[in-house]
C-alpha cells in the first residue's frame, strides 16, 4: 500500500533571509506573508513575544493551507533591556549599532512548525548572544553605507558583512541568528515523518 503524499510545506513569512535558509534543506515548499499585528503586549517579555508571534504567524494561515505543514518565525533582539526591531532607515541603524558596540546583544528566535490538519504545534526558542565590537562611528558609518540592513533586528546582516562587527558567538545554531533555526526546524519536521535530507 503506497503512503500517502507528504503535506505541502509552508513558511509563514515574507522575510527572503529565512527563505534563503529553509531552501537549504531541498524540500519544496511555499512562501507566503501572514496579517500579522506584531505590535508587542504591556509587560510582554521578549521570549514571550518571539513564541506569541511565530505561533501566530503559523496559525493565520492554516485556513488557507488546511493539509499543510506550516513554519512561523519570529526573532527580537535585545540590549540592555532595550527591543531592537528592523530599523528601517540609516538614522536608527546607527542608533542601534551605538546602542549594541562593545555589549552583548540577544537574540530570541521562535520557531513553530503547525500540522494544520491535526492541528499539533511544535515550538521552540533558540538564543544566539551576539558579542558586539566596540565600533568607532566611523566603522558603523562604512558598515551601513555598504551593506545597508536597514530590514534586519539590529542593523547587522550577521551572514553579510555584519560579521565584522563581531567579536564572538554563543548559540547551538547560527541559522537562528539569520531568523531561521535550521537544526531545531528539522527535527520539528522528523517528528511530522518529513525525511531529511
Amino acid at each position: 500500500m503506497p503512503l500517502p503524499p507528504a503535506p505541502s510545506l509552508v513558511l509563514a513569512s515574507s522575510s527572503r533571509y529565512r527563505e534563503r535558509l529553509l531552501a537549504q534543506l531541498q524540500i519544496p515548499y511555499t512562501t507566503v506573508a501572514p496579517n500579522v499585528d506584531e505590535t508587542r503586549a504591556a509587560g510582554e517579555a521578549p521570549r514571550e513575544l518571539a513564541l506569541r508571534l511565530a505561533e501566530t504567524k503559523a496559525r493565520a494561515l492554516r485556513t488557507a493551507f488546511p493539509a499543510a505543514l506550516i513554519i512561523g518565525c519570529d526573532q527580537v533582539a535585545v540590549v540592555d533591556d532595550t527591543v531592537l526591531g528592523k530599523p528601517g532607515d540609516h538614522s536608527r541603524a546607527v542608533a542601534q549599532l551605538k546602542l549594541m558596540r562593545g555589549k552583548p546583544v540577544s537574540f530570541f528566535t521562535a520557531l513553530c512548525l503547525l500540522n494544520a490538519a491535526s492541528a499539533r504545534i511544535q515550538s521552540a526558542l533558540v538564543t544566539v548572544i551576539v558579542h558586539m565590537r566596540a565600533l568607532s562611528d566611523a566603522q558603523i558609518e562604512r558598515y551601513l553605507s555598504i551593506e545597508q540592513p536597514y530590514d534586519c533586528a539590529g542593523s547587522a546582516r550577521i551572514e553579510g558583512l555584519g560579521i565584522t562587527l563581531v567579536e564572538k558567538l554563543e548559540g547551538d545554531d547560527p541559522n537562528a541568528l539569520i531568523g531561521l533555526p535550521l537544526i531545531k526546524l528539522c527535527d520539528m519536521l522528523r517528528n511530522e515523518n518529513v525525511e531529511l535530507p
